[in-house]
């Protein structure tokens, strides 16, 4: 079988981990993939290909800006994918992420219906039903028709026009007799709000994202000279936060800074992994870390926390929360979409989001109660393995 995966990454960031993953799976079975992906490194796999440029993404970023217009900008990176595709002559093409400034969607689509070839389409986010934006937040008025965006100055950002409308039905025609369709989520959260869009007569499929519980996210041994090298007293304790733009409106590290303060007079310190500014002013009890693609890294400070601090405004999925579990690590947090079901009763507890109080309550009541790691494991190992998604994936593959 001969299988073309699609992706803004590949091998870097979460959509671009899982396209490197399933390629292997594949390949390891014996079956035929090439990879297109949109941006990052160049690799010297010649079953791997990067079919845009900086210059497209700086010129369809800046279009978009200009004219509240996107994924109609990449005419040159469009032309070569589809000559990647003409050439490669898959079997099943899966699509996990066509925006970000590298695609025109339009031709991609309209190809795949043309040819009748059979697509797997992960939705990673919410971008390929609502007029404009990834994550709709409370606004829900994708489910009739977008228009008057209130977010405009959001991703996909924009100065001047509002196209939200014209994009969603845009979106509606493309998906329009597309008949090899088949859409998968990674929760059955977004599956439910997909189902209430212009796309719930198409065919949905959970599949948990899946990630190396085996060599990399697993319980690992520390001592002081762990907390030594962040800058963490011996008998603290541990509250960890991870996410890439951590202080962003969307993942929400204000409400860490604020809880912080908070706690100033307990023996609790912070760990935010992904701040931009390390030079910003934190309270004494934050230890700021930029964004790290090192999983040992990682892996380390998730078995390092007594907690994981979730502030996220909504989130499809959540990989962090995945990644913890399987180190040993519950969850406390904003109900923020999918990870009251990736970390359900047991393994995580959450409040209204922005309910710093109730969520400071939570972090002092599960410290108390202290870490269940085999149990938080062994739920991860069955549920989020990178082989466990491979086989779902495969029988989405090869099932009719």
């Amino acid at each position: 079988m001969k299988i073309t995966l699609i992706d803004v990454n590949y091998k870097s960031g979460s959509t671009g981990k899982i396209v490197f993953d399933l390629k292997g799976g594949l390949e390891n079975e014996g079956h035929e993939v090439f990879a297109c992906y949109g941006r990052g490194p160049i690799f010297s796999d010649n079953k791997v290909a990067r079919f845009s440029t900086k210059a497209e993404v700086y010129f369809h970023a800046f279009m978009t800006r200009i004219t509240g217009l996107t994924g109609i900008y990449s005419f040159f990176s469009t032309r070569k994918l589809l000559s990647l595709i003409k050439k490669f002559e898959p079997d099943i093409v899966h699509i996990h992420e066509l925006h970000g400034y590298f695609v025109n969607i339009g031709p991609i689509i309209n190809y795949l219906k043309r040819k009748q070839i059979k697509t797997i389409w992960t939705f990673h986010c919410e971008f390929m039903y609502t007029g404009r934006c990834g994550h709709s937040y409370e606004c829900n008025r994708w489910k009739e028709r977008c228009g008057n965006c209130p977010k405009l100055s959001e991703y996909p950002a924009t100065y001047f026009f509002d196209f939200s409308r014209f994009m969603q039905n845009q979106k509606k025609r493309w998906f329009e007799s597309f008949q090899t369709l088949k859409i998968v989520t990674p929760s059955n959260w977004l599956a439910h709000r997909v189902k209430q869009s212009f796309l719930k007569d198409k065919p949905i499929s959970v599949v948990y994202n899946g990630i190396d519980v085996n060599n990399t996210f697993y319980p690992r041994s520390f001592g002081i000279n762990t907390k030594i090298r962040y800058g963490i007293p011996e008998e603290a304790r541990v509250v960890l936060s991870v996410a890439p733009g951590i202080m962003s409106d969307r993942k929400g590290g204000k409400y860490v800074v604020q809880i912080a303060e908070q706690m100033m007079d307990e023996n609790v310190f912070f760990v935010m992994v992904g701040v931009d500014d390390l030079t910003s002013n934190f309270p004494k009890n934050i230890i700021p870390l930029s964004r790290t693609e090192n999983q040992n890294e990682l892996a380390e400070l998730y078995s390092l926390a007594d907690i994981l601090l979730l502030t996220s405004m909504k989130e499809t999925f959540s990989l962090v929360c995945a990644e913890s579990l399987a180190c040993g690590t519950k969850i406390v947090g904003f109900n923020s979409g999918a990870p009251t079901e990736i970390a359900p009763d047991g393994y995580g507890k959450f409040v209204a989001h922005g309910d710093i109080y109730s969520l400071i309550e939570l972090i002092q009541e599960e410290l108390l109660e202290g870490k269940e790691i085999q149990k938080c494991r062994d739920f991860a190992v069955e549920n989020y393995s990178k082989e466990r998604m491979y086989q779902e994936y495969k029988k989405l593959y090869f099932s009719e």
